[in-house]
């Protein structure tokens, strides 16, 4: 089973978070290694901060799983948990990045595809036509309006390979999940993260 952080808006989706762990752990998906980092504190360096989350709270895992809420795009701690699963440290390497987007968010029901077979795995019920390009922050803007803009940086470089599902695909279907999470984990060594954003200094 993979190792696996969750990175979520703790007062809104716990609920979700307890029922994945719960899934992944009862069909040998993955084992929850997550941590609450809200903890470190914002005065330190944002070198500093990485270095605490990544070789800290990161150091087991190889996949991060982000849930998108209502308010997880303004939630610093998000952000340093998804910026330092994107570095790729010296002792603890990058991870793969998969992100499940919650029933409470307007763009519950959009996927973006990055890995190979993974429409026909998870989307078999989705005509070719339906499928388009996306290569505009505008557009994925208005696709993913609860997505941190960290995950929309890194939407727009296909070499960063980050798959965004909604919650409905795997809530009930253990397949799907699996193969989200073994993708992610597969590919995360050749992914190429854009990191250049800033990290978020506080929530808003």
């Amino acid at each position: 089973m993979h190792k696996v952080f969750i990175s979520y808006h703790h007062q809104n989706d716990q609920r979700y978070k307890e029922y994945l762990v719960n899934f992944g752990w009862r069909h040998s998906i993955f084992i929850d290694e997550s941590i609450d980092t809200g903890g470190i504190s914002d005065d330190l360096s944002d070198e500093r901060i990485r270095e605490k989350i990544r070789d800290e709270y990161l150091r087991d895992s190889t996949v991060t799983i982000v849930l998108v809420g209502t308010e997880t795009k303004r939630r610093k701690h998000v952000d340093w948990e998804i910026y330092s699963s994107m570095y790729d440290g010296h002792v603890n390497k990058k991870s793969g990045v998969l992100v499940l987007t919650l029933p409470t968010v307007l763009d519950s029901n959009s996927f973006t595809a990055a890995h190979e077979g993974e429409k026909g795995v998870v989307y078999p019920d989705v005509g070719t036509s339906v499928w388009t390009s996306v290569n505009t922050r505008l557009e994925y803007e208005r696709r993913y309006p609860s997505l941190p803009d960290r995950l929309i940086d890194n939407l727009l470089k296909p070499e960063a390979k980050i798959s965004v599902a909604p919650w409905n695909r795997i809530e009930n279907d253990a397949r799907k999940l699996q193969f989200l999470v073994d993708a992610a984990f597969e590919n995360r060594i050749r992914c190429e993260y854009d990191l250049s954003r800033p990290m978020r200094r506080a929530n808003s």
